[in-house]
Parts: C-alpha cells; sequence; structure tokens
C-alpha cells in the first residue's frame, strides 16, 4: 500500500507560487488550519484561490488574504473578512463572487469532466457579462464553465490510511466535492485510522480521490 502520509512541511512544499488551489470549508469550518498557517509560513505568492469564502481575518483561508497571496479569489462570499474587500476594492486582488449554488455545481462539473451547465442564476445582473446564453423552453439561462484546480486543500474528521474520508456535520460542505476537482488532493484528517476501520456505509468520500494526508496533531 502506498503510504500517503506526509508532514505539513511537506504538503505545504506541493503548493507553489501562481497555482490554483481549492480549500474546503465554510466560513473557516472545515478549513485546513494547519495547512493553511503553514502556506502563510512559506508566504506563497501569486495564488487563484477557488473556497466558498475567505473566512475571518484571523481564521481560515482569510490568514492568507491578510499576507497578499492571492492575485485572483473565486468565492461566494467575502463579507466577513474586511481585509479581502479593501484588496478588492483598490484592485490588487481580482474577486469573482460567485452565487453559492453556482460554485458548488461548476466544482462539481469540474470533477466530473462534464463541459458546464446552464443556470438562470445571474440573469439581467453583471454574472451574465461576457457568458454564452440560451433559451431552453423559453426561459433564459447562463452557460457556466467548470472549476478545477491545481491543488486541493481539504479536511476530514476522520481519514483511514487509503484516504477515505468521514465528515463530521458542516464539514462535509465543499470537501467532498473538491476532492474529485484537482489534480492533487492533500487532506487534512483531525484523526487517521487503520484501513478497515472505518464502516464502509460511512465512507462519505473515497480515498481514490486522495493523494495525500497530514496528521492533525502533526
Amino acid at each position: 500500500m502506498i503510504n500517503k502520509i506526509i508532514s505539513v512541511k511537506e504538503a505545504a512544499e506541493k503548493v507553489q507560487d501562481g497555482m490554483t488551489v481549492m480549500v474546503g470549508g465554510f466560513l473557516a469550518n472545515g478549513t485546513p488550519e494547519i495547512l493553511i498557517d503553514a502556506l502563510v509560513e512559506k508566504n506563497v505568492k501569486d495564488l487563484i484561490l477557488i473556497c466558498n469564502d475567505t473566512g475571518f481575518p484571523d481564521r481560515g483561508v482569510g490568514k492568507m488574504v491578510v499576507s497578499k497571496q492571492f492575485k485572483k479569489i473565486i468565492a461566494s462570499h467575502v463579507g466577513t473578512n474586511p481585509e479581502t474587500a479593501n484588496q478588492m476594492n483598490s484592485g490588487e486582488t481580482e474577486v469573482i463572487l460567485t452565487p453559492q449554488g453556482t460554485l458548488a455545481e461548476k466544482v462539481r462539473c469540474g470533477g466530473n469532466g462534464l463541459g458546464g451547465f446552464y443556470t438562470p442564476t445571474g440573469i439581467g445582473t453583471e454574472a451574465e457579462t461576457n457568458k454564452e446564453k440560451k433559451v431552453i423552453d423559453g426561459k433564459e439561462y447562463i452557460l457556466e464553465t467548470p472549476l478545477k484546480a491545481d491543488v486541493a486543500l481539504l479536511r476530514a474528521s476522520i481519514a483511514d490510511k487509503k484516504g477515505n474520508m468521514v465528515f463530521n456535520k458542516t464539514m462535509k460542505n465543499f470537501n467532498p466535492l473538491m476532492a474529485t476537482a484537482a489534480d492533487t488532493v492533500i487532506v487534512q484528517a483531525d484523526k487517521i485510522v487503520e484501513v478497515g476501520e472505518i464502516d464502509p456505509d460511512h465512507v462519505m468520500c473515497s480515498g481514490i480521490f486522495v493523494d495525500y494526508i497530514v496528521g492533525g496533531d502533526k
């Protein structure tokens, strides 16, 4: 069996300047804080972030926003981190606000090899600018294209040594979805167990998607 367990430092080395990075979490719940702290320390730059939100200045990916490590942010909500708004308004960081359901479906399309999807969300707003539109059964829709990343940074409540994962409560938000849509997937697991210790019926995301695992105590 391939050993997927690596140190935090080794995980941070997988993220290089200019990469596109997906980060799980919802207002920092379910965000791999240990990995985020390691990237702040490494000071990797010019990243493109795909995340539900930008957390808070002192929690989640918000710490990387404060350190000015992103050149572009694709998210559904940035209101809890004033620094994101400051960088957006100054033009220092490009921020693409995307409705939450649309964001999730764009990631799902990226993970499933689909070319995109049509949605009525955004019709008549700036969200339709420069996007293909189509009328279906008399209703207008916007074509939304897939999102993929070089690296996905996720957090699981429990992972076995093959990377099969269990997510507790709201930790199952974007984490299992993003596991499918990146070239390299790194999971911070609060608890690592032996293969077979997780009931197969309880596995929420297969280890086939996971490349590396970092223990929550490392």
